[in-house]
């Protein structure tokens, strides 16, 4: 049942967002492993239309944010306005309560906006003027941001790199693909007539589902081996820490109840490996000046590592 609701969500995406199955089943995963995604790419490949196409699909509230260097915290999480009828103060909520946030390029803003969003990622909850209000649940960030463009940017910090259960690149589209984009939207966008097919208490259901996958003894040792690993790499300054760990556990354990298993399998971490791992691995000076990547080294460390044998 639950499998088929969650191919019920990618398929309707899917209606919209043409080619990108296994991107759309990352953000599931995602959202379903109670976490939050990066999203870096180029412009124009459509990362705020899939945000939209989700939020549509999962029947909850969506709001975005676009991130500028002139952003203060209290425009994302919201303020106190003083109300002269009632000598009291009111809170005017920001656009971050709401189930699906999409902070479009999040690395334009400064280091102290950027931040505010750190509790309500972590906490589930914002706090303004001493007063702490929880979050819509499920909550979920899809934040972007745009690699070749470096002037006037601020880059993400590794605290809150860390913060994100998965980064993602969505790629270009094949040229089929970009045909079927044509005609697809050649008349009107079929985001207009998208309907919800779930809604915020069925996503909140399939979150707790997935907390009752079993990860046998010899899964949870590969992730272990795998994340110690990068701990002890020469080209890699610093390695993954436990959160690292826990979210190749959760999105295992994801992963698998979208794909109708009550269990994990070892090709279902070495699929998550790269989104989960890549982004919380420093290179040395040294491999960075040769132009190393935190993603080949993965690789290499994941091919070392012995696979244990499938277990249900």
């Amino acid at each position: 049942m639950e499998s088929t609701l969650c191919r019920n969500i990618i398929d309707n995406v899917s209606r919209v967002i043409v080619g990108k199955r296994d991107t759309i089943e990352l953000l599931l995963v995602a959202l379903l492993g109670d976490g939050h995604v990066l999203l870096e790419d180029v412009p124009g490949l459509g990362k705020t239309l899939m945000a939209k196409s989700l939020a549509r699909s999962t029947g909850g509230t969506y709001k975005r944010v676009q991130f500028t260097p002139d952003l203060l915290p209290a425009d994302i999480t919201g303020f106190n306005v003083y109300n002269q009828k009632t000598a009291k103060f009111v809170f005017q909520p920001g656009p971050v309560i709401t189930n699906i946030l999409l902070a479009d390029e999040i690395n334009r803003t400064i280091p102290r906006t950027q931040a505010s969003l750190l509790e309500s990622m972590e906490e589930r909850q914002v706090t303004v003027d001493g007063q702490t209000f929880p979050l819509p649940h499920p909550f979920f960030v899809m934040a972007t941001q745009n690699p070749i463009e470096l002037e006037g940017t601020f880059p993400l910090p590794e605290a809150q790199l860390d913060r994100f259960l998965l980064k993602i690149h969505i790629g270009y589209p094949e040229r089929n693909e970009e045909i079927s984009i044509l005609e697809r939207f050649q008349e009107e966008s079929p985001l207009l007539e998208l309907e919800a097919v779930t809604n915020p208490p069925q996503i909140a259901d399939l979150q707790q589902a997935r907390k009752r996958i079993r990860i046998s003894p010899p899964v949870r040792e590969y992730i272990a081996d795998i994340v110690r690993a990068t701990r002890h790499s020469e080209s890699l300054r610093y390695g993954a820490s436990p959160r690292g760990s826990l979210g190749l556990m959760r999105t295992g354990q994801a992963l698998a109840l979208l794909r109708g298993r009550d269990y994990v399998l070892p090709d279902d971490i070495k699929h998550l490996a790269h989104p989960v791992l890549a982004h919380r691995l420093i290179l040395t000076e040294e491999e960075r000046l040769r132009g190393g990547t935190a993603e080949r080294f993965l690789q290499e460390i994941i091919a070392q590592i012995p696979v244990p044998a499938p277990t249900d």
